[in-house]
C-alpha cells in the first residue's frame, strides 16, 4: 500500500532514458516512486536496475483506458509524468497507426483517468521539438507555430494540445515540456547519438570498420537528459501550470558530433563515417534550435553539461560497454 508520509509520483515510461533519470531524481527528493510498465515476455529493466528495489512497478498500458484508471486509483499520486510513447521518429513512418494510438491518444487516456479519479493530481506531458518540424522561426519558443514533419511529430502535437485543453477545460494542473533533443549514455542504440558514440567505440576496439549514417548536415539542439528531467520536476512545483521549451540554445550538426566522438578516441571520423541515403527521413527536419529563456527565468533552470562534454561522456560509457562485452563483464552506466 502507498506510504502517505512521502509524496507519490507515477511515471509512465519509467524504463526509458528519461524515466530512469527522473525516477532517480524523485527518489533523491524523498518521493515514493511508481512506474507503469507494459506486460512483456522479456524484461527491459536495465536502465533502472540500480533502483529497481526502491520503486514499485505496476502493469498498465497507454492503449488501455481501464488499466490507466485502475493504476491511478491504486496509487493516488501527487504527480503523474507521462514519458511513455512510441518515440523513435523513423519507426513512426513504419508504424503510423501505433504511433498515433500510443503517443497521441495515450495522453488523452492518462488525462481522462486523472479527470475521473482525482483532478488535483499534477500532470506532466513530454512534448517534443519535433512538433516544430519545418520550422516557422528560429529559434523556436513556446509561441512558435507547429509544423510537424513525421507521424511522431503529429502525434506529439495532439498530445500537447489535448494537455492544454484538459488544463483549460477541467482546471487540471497540466503542463507540457517542449524538450529538444536530450541524450545520455542510456540512450537507445537506434538514436543517432548512440549510433555515433557506440560506433566510434567499436571502431576503436577493432570490432567495426565503417559507420553508416543519414544526413550528416542535419542540425539539432542537443542536451543532457539528466539536466532535462530536472526541468520536468520544476514545472510541477510552480504555482500555476504553463508550458516551457527546454533546450541548450545551441545547434550542432551530426558531423560535429562525429568529429567530437572520434577525436576523443584519437580517430578522424572522415576515415570511417559514410552518409547513406537509406537513413534519410521521408520528410527531413533540417534545423532545430530552442529558446529556453522562459524556463531559465521562471523555473530557474539551466543545463549543467555542454554538448562536447555530453558526447565525450557517451563515448566513455560506450567504451566501457564494448570492453565489458569483450571480457563478458556486466556494466551499468
Amino acid at each position: 500500500m502507498p506510504n502517505d508520509s512521502a509524496p507519490r509520483a507515477l511515471i509512465t515510461g519509467i524504463t526509458g532514458q528519461d524515466g530512469s533519470y527522473l525516477a532517480e531524481l524523485l527518489l533523491e527528493k524523498g518521493y515514493e516512486v511508481y512506474g507503469v510498465v507494459r506486460r512483456s515476455s522479456t524484461e527491459t529493466f536495465e536502465r533502472i536496475s540500480p533502483i529497481k528495489d526502491r520503486v514499485t512497478l505496476l502493469q498498465a498500458d497507454l492503449t488501455d483506458q481501464v488499466s490507466m484508471v485502475d493504476v491511478i486509483s491504486q496509487v493516488r499520486p501527487k504527480e503523474v509524468y507521462n514519458l511513455a510513447a512510441q518515440s523513435f521518429v523513423p519507426t513512426s513512418w513504419c508504424q503510423p497507426i501505433l504511433t498515433g494510438d500510443v503517443t497521441a491518444l495515450g495522453v488523452t487516456r492518462v488525462l481522462e483517468a486523472i479527470r475521473v479519479v482525482d483532478k488535483s493530481i499534477r500532470f506532466y506531458q513530454a512534448s517534443s521539438s519535433e512538433m516544430f518540424g519545418k520550422v516557422q522561426e528560429t529559434p523556436q519558443r513556446e509561441s512558435t507555430p507547429f509544423y510537424p514533419r513525421s507521424p511522431y511529430g503529429v502525434a506529439k502535437v495532439y498530445g500537447h494540445w489535448i494537455t492544454v485543453n484538459y488544463r483549460e477545460s477541467y482546471d487540471i494542473f497540466a503542463v507540457s515540456g517542449i524538450l529538444f533533443n536530450h541524450e545520455s549514455p542510456r540512450r537507445g542504440l537506434e538514436f543517432v547519438t548512440r549510433k555515433v558514440t557506440d560506433g566510434a567505440a567499436r571502431i576503436k576496439m577493432g570490432l567495426l570498420k565503417e559507420l553508416a549514417l543519414g544526413n550528416l548536415d542535419a542540425q539539432r539542439d542537443w542536451g543532457y537528459a539528466r539536466d532535462y528531467v530536472r526541468a520536468m520536476w520544476l514545472m510541477l512545483q510552480q504555482d500555476a501550470p504553463d508550458d516551457y521549451v527546454i533546450s541548450s540554445g545551441e545547434t550542432h550538426t551530426v558531423r560535429d558530433m562525429c568529429d567530437i566522438a572520434f577525436s576523443h578516441l584519437g580517430l578522424d571520423y572522415r576515415d570511417f563515417v559514410k552518409s547513406d541515403p537509406r537513413f534519410y527521413r521521408p520528410a527531413e527536419v533540417h534545423v532545430l534550435l530552442g529558446d529556453s529563456a522562459k524556463a531559465r527565468t521562471k523555473l530557474g533552470w539551466a543545463p549543467e553539461v555542454d554538448f562536447p562534454g555530453l558526447i565525450r561522456m557517451m563515448v566513455d560509457a560506450d567504451m566501457k560497454r564494448v570492453q565489458a562485452g569483450i571480457t563478458n563483464t556486466k556494466v551499468f552506466v
